[in-house]
């Protein structure tokens, strides 16, 4: 077993002691800081989006286009 699983057993085990309600407190706190998490790495995604548009290095068009454009790679 792996590092990554073994941690992630104990932290199973761990949770599996909690009372029902702990535990769905747990999820909801878990659920949502994967949210937050993905929003972050969407603004840092969009942030460096529109700095190479800025900088000329982005190609606008539409769908057609880019299909066209990726079938040329």
């Amino acid at each position: 077993m792996g590092v990554t699983a073994t941690k992630l057993n104990d932290v199973i085990e761990k949770a599996e002691v909690l009372t029902f309600e702990e535990q769905e407190i747990l999820l909801d706190v878990i659920k949502h800081r994967c949210i937050e998490k993905r929003r972050e790495q969407i603004a840092v995604n969009a942030r460096n989006t529109l700095k190479e548009y800025k900088a000329g290095r982005a190609k606008t068009g539409t769908v057609k286009e880019l299909k066209k454009d990726l079938e040329n790679d």
